[in-house]
């Protein structure tokens, strides 16, 4: 589903902008994956369920290891840029039992890709190092081990 909007609207006070502390796996078999989201105040959400494909994309892309490029992120980078398009941040949020994303583009216009996986968006939002932002009621003080 697509949606244009004004996208240089005022942050909603709803959200919070969150940085991925941590991307790893949740079981011995790297097959399930979970990221640590982190705001400036040092609240966290942590967010499971992500594929291990996914996961690894992530600790990549914030790792620098010079891995080459998934053809998928090249095709798609390609897309936007012949549509002259480029993603400035995505949104993550609760929709029933799941969470997704919102995806937020700006170029010749803006644009909205509204509810996609939220482990998709967040690997692009790392890919592209671009602001992730989530709902602030997801936030929770820190949990030590």
């Amino acid at each position: 589903m697509r949606n244009t909007m004004d996208i240089d609207q005022a942050q909603e006070p709803d959200y919070e902008s969150v940085k991925i502390d941590y991307a790893g796996f949740v079981d011995p078999y790297a097959v399930e994956g979970m990221v640590v989201l982190k705001a400036d105040n040092g609240k966290e959400f942590h967010m499971r369920a992500f594929s291990g494909e996914v996961i690894r994309h992530i600790s990549s892309f914030s790792e620098n290891e010079g891995e080459p490029v998934p053809s998928i992120y090249k095709m798609i980078e390609e897309i936007w840029e012949e549509n002259e398009l480029i993603l400035v941040k995505v949104k993550i949020y609760e929709s029933g039992e799941v969470l997704r994303a919102n995806l937020y583009f700006t170029g010749k216009k803006d644009l909205v890709l509204k509810n996609y996986r939220a482990s998709d968006g967040m690997a692009l939002a790392s890919f592209y190092n671009i602001p992730i932002l989530v709902r602030k009621n997801l936030l929770k003080e820190s949990m030590e081990a």
